[in-house]
């Protein structure tokens, strides 16, 4: 699949669409059919891949939270693209999320989900509050194993589909100071792996895209200070093109050298490390400060 190129003449305002891509277009209609439902869809790498498949002609089933906002980015999309969308607007924190977009994504013929809604928090562990926690576990990891089952279930009945999964570095090893964000990631990196032996025989592909930092509301959202990062764009448009060939997918240079530095290093070390590397990114928070900020693109 090709990423595009460059941006067109699109009005989303602090970034232009990139241009409808005809081969991306061919290759996914063949490979997955015309729908892709995509989670997490107004805000940072989300919307990137709603931006991207539109652009290769893919119908969109928007999810996030967010009612108004979905509806003025769908829009959007159409004019540029002329594909349909579909938004919904749920909170994937609440039980009842994921069989939402299950029942209402019922009449069209998706072929494809893109599982990018998630929020991770800084800071230790016992600082933050159990609700905390377990939200994260219920976004990060429950809604993911309830949209990959739903899903999974009807692309094996169709016999081809794809299962894009949001892992992360941090999913390798425990990270001191993200602790439970790291959990949730082991866990969905785990998840693809199985689930992308277990679903091929029927045609479908699955992929744990693994990135490493990214400039996104993310930083801000979770009090940290990203330095070298890659930007939604490019993880989105590597993950895409890796969709069908690769287990794993890590985007960029920089995520690839991370990655194999520290599995140079025994897990223990790997600890350690991205311990020393999390603490330089937390920043500190103000006086009388104690809530920390989940990411909204859930």
């Amino acid at each position: 699949m090709a990423l595009p190129q460059g941006p067109n003449e699109g009005r989303w305002p602090d970034q232009a669409f990139p241009k409808p891509d005809p081969v991306a277009a061919a290759h996914l209609r063949h490979r997955y059919g015309t729908w892709a439902v995509v989670t997490g869809a107004f805000d940072g790498i989300g919307r990137e891949f709603a931006l991207q498949l539109g652009a290769a002609g893919q119908n969109l089933v928007l999810v996030a939270r967010r009612q108004g906002l979905l509806d003025a980015f769908a829009r959007e999309l159409t004019q540029a693209y002329g594909v349909q969308t579909r938004v919904i607007a749920v909170d994937l924190a609440t039980g009842t999320g994921a069989d939402e977009i299950t029942a209402r994504t019922g009449d069209v013929d998706v072929g494809l989900l893109v599982a990018a809604a998630g929020f991770g928090t800084s800071g230790p562990f016992v600082d933050g509050s159990v609700a905390e926690a377990l939200g994260m576990i219920d976004v990060n990891c429950r809604a993911i194993a309830a949209l990959s089952h739903a899903f999974g279930r009807r692309f094996v009945q169709r016999r081809r589909g794809g299962l894009v999964l949001m892992s992360s570095l941090v999913a390798f090893q425990g990270v001191p100071l993200a602790a439970n964000y790291a959990a949730t990631k082991a866990y969905v990196q785990a998840l693809a792996e199985g689930l992308r032996i277990e679903l091929k025989p029927y045609g479908v592909d699955v992929i744990a895209s693994a990135p490493g930092p990214i400039h996104s509301g993310f930083a801000r959202r979770a009090a940290m200070t990203m330095g070298l990062a890659q930007t939604p764009r490019a993880v989105a448009g590597a993950t895409l093109r890796a969709l069908g060939r690769w287990g794993t997918a890590r985007p960029g240079w920089l995520s690839k050298c991370l990655h194999g530095a520290l599995m140079l290093l025994p897990r223990w070390g790997r600890v350690r490390v991205m311990g020393v590397v999390m603490g330089g990114m937390t920043q500190s928070p103000p006086p009388g400060h104690t809530a920390r900020k989940p990411e909204v693109g859930r």
